[in-house]
């Protein structure tokens, strides 16, 4: 998988996500082309898991 700077991308959480019972935990998601990265809202610094959109794809269909 291509390296990509997470620094430039933009990072989305779910409207659901807000303080209604979680505490605001939730994690954040970026669509950078080759891969769909993904991390805590809590502690972006600790980096991100990066997965490419087919497996991003299977995991959500997993959840349904």
């Amino acid at each position: 998988m291509p390296t990509v700077d997470m620094s430039a991308v933009t990072w989305r959480k779910s409207a659901r996500s807000g303080n209604h019972g979680s505490g605001g935990n939730c994690v954040e998601v970026a669509f950078t082309g080759p891969a769909v990265a993904v991390r805590d809202s809590k502690e972006p610094e600790r980096g991100a898991l990066a997965f490419t959109p087919q497996a991003w794809s299977a995991f959500l269909a997993s959840l349904r």
